[in-house]
């Protein structure tokens, strides 16, 4: 999906990753992550939204919750975390990060709602009055104040298998208990996707927008006032003057901080690629080589990739169609290639689902490779 992207404007990655792995210092099935891109990307996000007066929160997920990676961006200018659950904003906190919104896509459990308000959460994203009244009581017992986001949804928009919840519009009334409550603020409100791909050349809003405006109009009449409009999918340079065009005014980028939205596979935007995925031949069969796996990802559009023996490049070839209901222990290409042959490829990713390792590389842009650490996909270090 990215390779030729990759080759065309960030060479010197897949360059690093053969060296890395000629060096033995990287194992096959290993993302590369160019870190210096990500702060150059980072920091480009950065002024776009200082621009459009834009707040943005990074997220981890896209890079395998990165902490290493999560410091440098905070230290470039976006301060804030989004945690898409608990387990991710566990790893935030136990490395001193900020987070700036927490609960959505995944609530907070009741078991962790006190740890995170103690520690210190600028917003959490509430799905019922329920979850309201947990996080009132903790904020009593330690006289806190909290923002919350509400996720808004209508059963016409888009909503993903595995992430529905929510206030209906007709549910909003409800949240007029809260209009002058001493712990709980209403502060804002959200959805999910605010923008897909068209499959073609743009992103575009989706219906679930009409839906945050009508919900600030329901949640204004009833006294709640400046709130802030939350749209996260895709946030990039491209999409954040589209934020604040349809009356947003918080972004949450992940994969442009890598360039990987999928605009990113059509188009040559401001944000660079700084991702590939490593791995290698393992054996021949049918006439076919099978390459080890563990980084596939269902919707990634793992396609093409290509061969290298030692430092030269030899092929290309193309990941034969896999069943997803299948575990990925190895992918077959279409054709037969020398076994230990290294493969590079760059593809959309969710590496916090995937088995593989996660190598951060620096000084690649002025030939001065460094591998930073090793993590696994959930962000421990292993090395």
């Amino acid at each position: 999906m990215f390779l030729e992207t990759v080759k065309s404007r960030n060479p010197a990655l897949i360059d690093a990753s053969l060296y890395l792995r000629k060096k033995n210092l990287i194992l096959p099935d290993t993302y590369l992550l160019d870190l210096d891109t990500i702060i150059e990307n980072t920091q480009n996000l950065v002024q776009e939204a200082q621009n459009n007066r834009i707040e943005l929160f990074y997220m981890t997920k896209q890079f395998g919750r990165n902490p290493l990676i999560a410091k440098k961006i905070s230290q470039s200018g976006i301060a804030d975390a989004v945690a898409v659950d608990y387990k991710e904003a566990l790893l935030l906190k136990s490395h001193n990060l900020s987070i700036g919104n927490i609960g959505h896509l995944v609530q907070v459990p009741l078991s962790l709602l006190e740890e995170f308000i103690v520690y210190g959460v600028k917003f959490i994203t509430v799905y019922s009055i329920e979850q309201l009244q947990k996080i009132d009581a903790v904020c009593q017992k330690y006289n806190k104040q909290q923002k919350v986001l509400i996720k808004v949804i209508e059963y016409k928009d888009i909503i993903y298998v595995g992430q529905k919840g929510g206030f209906t519009l007709d549910e909003l009334a409800k949240l007029k208990a809260y209009h002058q409550s001493l712990h709980v603020i209403i502060a804002g409100i959200t959805a999910f996707p605010c923008f897909l791909y068209n499959g073609e050349s743009k992103l575009e809003p989706t219906e679930n927008i009409n839906t945050l405006s009508l919900a600030k109009l329901i949640l204004n009449d009833i006294g709640f006032y400046n709130l802030e409009v939350n749209m996260p999918s895709a946030t990039s340079c491209n999409t954040i003057p589209m934020i604040k065009f349809l009356g947003g005014t918080q972004g949450e980028p992940g994969h442009a901080l890598t360039g990987t939205t999928p605009l990113h596979a059509k188009k040559s935007l401001v944000e660079k690629p700084a991702l590939v995925y490593l791995t290698e031949i393992s054996h021949n069969f049918d006439h076919k080589s099978f390459i080890f796996g563990g980084g596939y990802y269902s919707r990634g559009h793992f396609k093409n990739v290509s061969i290298y023996q030692g430092d030269r490049w030899i092929d290309d070839d193309q990941i034969e169609p896999f069943d997803n209901e299948n575990i990925d222990y190895y992918l077959a290409l279409s054709k037969s290639h020398p076994i230990g042959n290294s493969v590079v490829a760059s593809f959309r990713t969710q590496i916090f689902v995937t088995r593989s390792d996660v190598a951060v590389v620096s000084g690649i842009q002025n030939g001065e490779v460094k591998l930073e650490g090793i993590f696994d996909s959930l962000g421990q270090q292993k090395g």
